[in-house]
């Protein structure tokens, strides 16, 4: 087995906002931390992080590096690679990278994310975090005013109808390859002037690099210059198989909207001294809501070891006596 090169308190996996204010609350506790990102951030296509005090319309790029120089300020570690493998060994872990390297850690908080699955409609996958969107909180102010076609692929879409409504008096619900609406569902539509078109969607136009419509199997074209879909928020749990620890799946409306590993509200799994934060457990945490979750998780961590260092110098002055 290759030997560890470095022992640490923490091996954070996962360098978005939830790892690392993770790693910055753990840093600044003068916890030895390694943050290790594989360079995927979810929020990478959009123009700007929102409802975050203080940063608000902040590039995710720039609000990625300033949290990494925080991390490093504090004397934590960020490298850029993919956790391999996770091994639990007695009341450690051993981490492989992608490039060889072993780790060890006392304890580990995984903030992996989610990825985001696209309904199997040309074109919007290309269009993902411009002019094709699904939450009104992230992208809904910067599409205020415009025509926006409500892609009905699942339980949610009644639901962004609502809110989507609140930002343009010109929305219109394609009910594509969904189920009928309830009558009283459809009749919300109506009382708020959202017309429902029928038939499947075969794709969108663009225009200039500007969604400009939406078409349908007919051949019509509806216009519109944002579009809604609701995608499958699938956990990257996967390095945490080998620990017995599985995603969940999540329903919404009796149906199945994505995924999710378990955890108590500090973030701690059913595996002793593994922490999860962020999308990984919370499907709808946004950018902010993460960054709490990691900083809650760092927290409960620092306090975990605390207690176990206090248990050490007990048995080690008992030993001496």
């Amino acid at each position: 087995m290759t030997e560890i090169e470095q022992q640490y308190d923490v091996v954070v996996v996962g360098g978005g906002a939830a790892g690392l204010s993770g790693a910055v609350a753990l840093a600044r506790s003068r916890r030895s931390v390694l943050v290790v990102d594989a360079g995927q951030p979810r929020n990478a296509l959009a123009a700007g992080v929102h409802n975050y005090l203080g940063r608000e319309g902040a590039r995710p790029a720039d609000l990625l590096a300033d949290g990494r120089a925080e991390v490093a300020s504090y004397g934590g570690q960020v490298v850029d690679g993919v956790v391999t493998a996770v091994r639990q060994e007695d009341d450690a872990f051993r981490v492989t990278l992608d490039d060889g390297r072993e780790v060890g850690a006392r304890r580990l908080l995984v903030a992996t994310g989610l990825v985001d699955e696209l309904p199997d409609v040309p074109g919007l996958a290309e269009r993902w975090g411009h002019d094709v969107l699904h939450c009104p909180y992230c992208h809904g102010w910067e599409v205020r005013d415009q025509p926006i076609g409500i892609l009905a692929t699942g339980p949610t879409a009644m639901h962004q109808a609502l809110l989507f409504r609140q930002l343009s008096d010109d929305v219109v619900f394609f009910r594509h390859t969904g189920p009928d609406l309830p009558a009283e569902q459809a009749e919300q539509l109506r009382a708020l002037g959202i017309p429902m078109v029928d038939g499947e969607v075969s794709g969108i136009e663009v225009v200039d690099d500007r969604l400009t419509g939406v078409r349908l199997a007919s051949g019509e074209v509806v216009a519109r210059s944002a579009v809604v879909v609701a995608p499958r928020f699938t956990a990257r749990a996967g390095v945490l198989d080998a620990l017995g620890l599985a995603a969940v799946e999540q329903e919404m409306g009796g149906s199945v909207v994505g995924s999710a590993v378990p955890a108590d509200p500090t973030g701690l799994t059913a595996v002793p001294g593994v922490w999860v934060a962020g999308n990984i457990s919370d499907m709808s945490a946004q950018v902010v809501v993460s960054a709490a979750a990691g900083m809650r998780a760092g927290a409960m961590i620092n306090a975990d070891l605390a207690a176990e260092d206090a248990r050490r110098a007990v048995a080690s002055l008992a030993s001496a006596r």
